[in-house]
């Protein structure tokens, strides 16, 4: 069976072992090629951890096989022409396999690897970090940060609501601080999701000093909770990111509102009206109706979170394209995220 980044291996079979070119494994012990240095041309034989897959067809109907292969610097296209079975089997989203093949910078289709091999990479191959990323702050301090800003909560209906909801003793609230923020463009590791809610907060309480007519409360907590359907909507196994089944089928912005209206309802006395604000952010926080929100903010609480949250997600699509840049790099490759390059002028060749 095929082992994903971070399961425990239970004593069934062993690995798949795949190979799609003439001759037997590579060595082990590889020296790790990071996804950010692969230069035109080169021959490839590294370790990635497999972050999605998809089947596709030729013009002749024949099936390919379309990779996303990734590690701690960020990600490269990678295609199987030959062998589709066999590396469709190995190839599973979450585990970590030694690719061979050879790098390619095409004029009209990009950067791409093809894949000659594939198979389950061996332990001692890699260093698990190498290929996972993950927040810039360690997640104890994180979360010493959450519950100093969830005790500066004065409304006693919203501060039983985040601990609730947050705590590390709650269902839910570990599944939160475990999560990612989303699948690719920000945060999109272990505990990205606590990271991202944690700094839209603290940006938000920051800004309701300036703006005295904005109830700080709501919008703290707003800004918290915002995107806590992103627990129903996102599944992470090792490297890989999905959307699950609830995700795709009701949207994370319904499965948020659910779980927060579901905890206010079992809090005695709680304020319809903070109720009804809260909630507000909840359902209005990606700002527009054609980007996934059944409403728009119509208060200021809630345009102040999401002002915030889209500041902090095109932040984070900052740090993940620094990344993956080479050394000496200024300007990214244009992202979708962004509509367009992000320039470095601090970074120095060295």
């Amino acid at each position: 069976m095929t082992q994903p980044l971070t399961s425990t291996v239970e004593a069934e079979q062993p690995p798949l072992a795949v190979e799609l070119e003439v001759g037997g494994p590579a060595p082990l012990g590889c020296q790790k090629v990071f996804a950010r240095d692969l230069a035109d041309g080169q021959a490839v034989d590294a370790i990635f951890v497999i972050r999605d897959r998809s089947r596709r067809q030729k013009r002749n109907g024949d099936d390919f096989v379309k990779l996303r292969l990734g590690d701690v610097t960020g990600t490269v296209e990678g295609v199987v022409w030959d062998g589709v079975e066999a590396a469709w089997e190995a190839a599973v989203p979450g585990v970590v396999v030694r690719i061979g093949g050879r790098f390619e910078v095409d004029e009209r289709y990009g950067a791409c690897v093809t894949v000659r091999s594939v198979r389950p990479a061996a332990e001692d191959e890699y260093d698990p970090r190498d290929l996972l990323d993950g927040p810039p702050l360690p997640y104890r301090r994180m979360l010493a940060d959450l519950q100093e800003l969830i005790g500066t909560t004065q409304h006693e209906h919203l501060r039983a609501l985040l601990e609730r909801l947050l705590s590390e003793s709650s269902e839910i609230g570990r599944r939160w601080l475990d999560a990612p923020a989303a699948k690719y463009y920000h945060q999109a590791y272990r505990h990205g999701l606590l990271e991202h809610c944690l700094s839209v907060a603290q940006g938000v309480s920051a800004m309701a000093a300036t703006f005295p007519d904005i109830d700080r409360d709501v919008a703290v907590a707003g800004g918290l909770l915002h995107d806590i359907g992103k627990i129903e909507a996102y599944e992470q196994d090792g490297g890989a990111i999905e959307l699950t089944d609830a995700g795709k089928l009701q949207g994370e912005i319904p499965l948020g509102y659910f779980l927060v209206r579901r905890e206010i309802e079992a809090i005695p006395g709680f304020p319809p009206d903070t109720a009804q604000a809260l909630l507000h952010i909840v359902l209005s926080h990606h700002g527009q109706l054609e980007h996934g929100s059944p409403v728009v903010p119509c208060t200021r609480e809630a345009t102040l979170v999401h002002m915030i949250d889209n500041l902090g997600g095109r932040l984070g699509s900052f740090d993940r394209l620094e990344k993956g840049l080479q050394d000496g790099e200024r300007w990214s490759s244009f992202d979708r995220a962004l509509s367009g390059s992000a320039y470095f002028g601090s970074r120095t060749a060295a």
